[in-house]
Formats: C-alpha cells, structure tokens, sequence
C-alpha cells in the first residue's frame, strides 16, 4: 500500500512536468509568431530547457539521496511553480526562457528521484523494465494533454488569452505539491559514499563503465531524434503542410498519444518478447516512415483548411513515427539501470539525464538550423542519421550484457 502511495505521487508529478517540459514546440512556434523571433533564435529555447537538466542532473545524483527524495522533488515543484507566474505576468521571449530553465531545474530532480526509486519499488528485472515503460507512457499522456489544452486557450481577437494556461498549470503544481507533501516516504534507500564528495567520484566512474558510455551515445542520438521531431512538429504543420496555426498544433497530439500507446504497449510485450528484437523492429519501423512518408510532402497542394477534414493525410500518417520510436528510450535506460548496483541508481540515472538532454538541445538546435536554411522537410530526413547510430549501439549493449551477464536481484520485500 505504501509503494502504491509513491508511485501514484511518481506518475503525478512526472504528468505536470510533461504538459510544462514539452510544451517548448508550442512555445517555438508563440515565440515566431507573437515575439518575432526567427527560427534559429527559437530554437534557443530547447537549451534553456535542456541545458538546465543537463547541468542539475550532473550533479543532484549526488547529494539527492541526502537531501531526501520527497524533500527534492517538493523543492523542484515550488520552483517550477514560480516559473509558471513568472510566463504569465512577464509575456515575453525572455520569460520563456525563465520559464523553460526553471522547468529544466526542476525536472532534472524529478527524473532522478524516480529512476533511483523505481529500483526500490519492484522486484524484477523485467518488472523495472515495465514499470519505467509505464511511466514513460503516462508522461507521453501529459504531453498529449499540453497539445490539446493549449489551444483551447487560444483567441482571435486576444493574443495573450493562452497565457491563462499557466495559472491552470500553477493550480495543477499545488495539487501535486500537496498530494507528494502528505504521501509516506517511509522508505530505505541506500546512500552511495561517505560524502557527496565521494558521490559524485563515484558517478564519474561509472563513465569508465563500457555499458555506460555505449548508453550515453544511445541516449543522445534517441533524444535528438525525438525532440528534434516533437519539438518542431507544430512548426512543420504551420510552414510544412500550410496548416493554420491552432490546427498545426492540435495534429502534433497525434505523435504523443502514438509514442505513449507506443511505450504502453511495450510495457507489456516486454515481458514475452526479446528486448533487442523489439527494438530492432521499432527503429526499422521509424526509417521506413522517414524514407517512405516524408516523400510526400513535396509540392503538395496547398489548399484551404477550414476543419479537421480538410487537413491532407500526411499530417495524419508521419505522426505515427512516434509509435515505433516510443518503446526505445525506457527499455535501454531501464537496461543500463538493470544492470547497475542499486546503491548507484541516482548517480546513475544523473548521468542518464544528463546525456539525454545533452541530445535534445542539440537535436532541436539542428533541426532549427535546417529548418532556417534548408526546409522543414529535409529538417527531418536528418533524423535517418542518428537512427543508424542508435541501431549499432543497440547491438553493442546486448554484446556487452550478454558477456557480462550482469544480474541484479531486487528488493524482495517490497510490496505493492
């Protein structure tokens, strides 16, 4: 019942910070249109984000297990909080950019809290693999809320009426302050050294790890595939497909709700089916959608938008990407974790973070950069690039696991 309690709290303050942290390709596009910056400069906004997780996450696995898990994220959810007052009040480019650093404090505490305690609330090795899939597929399931509640707060003939959206999101955050302030912490965790300093030496020599370093450059091609794609997708509708702009990001729902059906799926098969074979499947399934679908935007014919129906079918299908890179990204952390000492698990999942945002800000940052001087269709054939890569690291880490043949046995006490 205890860890039921936590990992309700888990899934609740990873679902806010979903609709915040993956709002930014909403808030690319707002920036472009209603601040009057170009595509490169909005594209900034993914470091801010990005650069602030990579930062925090270096460093909290540290000296977050001293602190306190619950302390931690109680912290991250007041700071954030702020962030949101500050959007709604401040209404410019550079509140964006406080708002998104602030975000990216914040989760990178949030994100390690709950890799380290996923190893402390299961059992198995297949069950942290599912459990994380899972909780990767609900923070999809935020992100689908931000694409479907943002525009809802669009209006005519009020350009700042979205900003409300930010004292709902501030509301959302109380909630989630409060139902993590009364939920029972009571549990045993291990500390990793005899100080922080020590913590942190012995995060930098999990880097000599060959597991790790293989993760680290699987983790950084994945995330600038994905937030490369996420990112920019309702910009692509808008500039691309020629959609207007609330239907361009009302489409873009399409890739989450498939990335999250994508990771809950997976959260079962994984359980029956061979990691490696899965992944394999998926990464082929997402190259075949670039090479075979991405075609077709070419000298479409624009024609008027005047409802849903109207929109062209390719809006429609190249989301669907996300259904097959969805299951990628939980299953390798989820090996890498595995495979790890659970007294390393927060430095661990530092690094984790770390490379993952590394990946998405210069993912986005390219994408921006094609987008301004190419277009938003050869933007995307990039991401055939690290695909490939990703595919090789994949081969190389059941290499490594199959000669290490490493087994962690978790935590038989606990309980649901």
């Amino acid at each position: 019942m205890q860890n039921r309690a936590i990992k309700i709290s888990l899934f609740l303050n990873y679902f806010v910070f979903a609709i915040l942290l993956n709002s930014v390709g909403i808030l690319i596009q707002k920036s472009i249109n209603n601040y009057h910056v170009d595509t490169l400069s909005a594209s900034i906004l993914e470091a801010f984000k990005d650069l602030s997780i990579a930062f925090v996450s270096f460093f909290v696995g540290s000296f977050l297990p001293r602190l306190g898990y619950k302390k931690g994220m109680l912290i991250a959810l007041a700071l954030v909080f702020a962030g949101c007052l500050t959007m709604y009040f401040g209404n410019s480019f550079t509140s964006v950019k406080v708002l998104f650093a602030s975000v990216g404090i914040s989760f990178a505490v949030i994100k390690v809290s709950v890799y380290s305690l996923a190893g402390v609330l299961v059992k198995s090795d297949k069950e942290h693999k599912s459990f994380l899939s899972s909780v990767e597929s609900f923070f999809m399931i935020g992100i689908a809320c931000a694409y479907i509640f943002f525009p809802l707060f669009y209006s005519d003939t009020d350009p700042d009426a979205w900003l409300r959206i930010y004292l709902v999101l501030a509301a959302l955050i109380v909630v989630s302050f409060l139902v993590l302030f009364f939920a029972d912490f009571n549990i045993q965790y291990e500390i990793p050294g005899v100080s922080i300093k020590s913590d942190f030496l012995q995060m930098i020599r999990l880097l000599k790890r060959r597991m790790v370093l293989v993760f680290a450059i699987g983790a950084f091609m994945y995330v600038m595939t994905e937030q490369g794609i996420m990112s920019w997708l309702p910009t692509f509708n808008e500039k691309v497909l020629k959609l207007p702009e609330k239907t361009s990001v009302t489409m873009a729902v399409i890739l989450v709700l498939s990335i999250a059906l994508g990771r809950y799926l997976s959260s079962i098969l994984i359980k029956r089916i061979n990691w490696l074979l899965m992944l394999i499947v998926c990464l082929v399934g997402a190259a075949a959608m670039v090479i075979f679908i991405l075609p077709y935007t070419a000298n479409m014919k624009v024609t008027p938008i005047n409802s849903i129906s109207d929109v062209p079918a390719i809006a429609y299908v190249f989301p669907l990407i996300g259904f097959f890179l969805a299951p990628i990204y939980p299953l390798v952390n989820s090996i890498v974790l595995s495979a790890t000492e659970k007294v390393f698990h927060s430095p661990m999942a530092s690094l984790l973070t770390f490379f993952s945002a590394i990946g998405g800000t210069l993912g986005s940052r390219l994408v921006g950069y094609l987008f301004k001087n190419y277009s938003g269709q050869k933007a995307f054939y990039f991401s055939l690039f690290p695909l490939s890569i990703l595919l090789i690291c994949l081969f190389i880490l059941d290499n490594i696991q199959k000669k290490s043949n490493v087994h962690i046995e978790f935590n038989s006490s606990a309980s649901h």
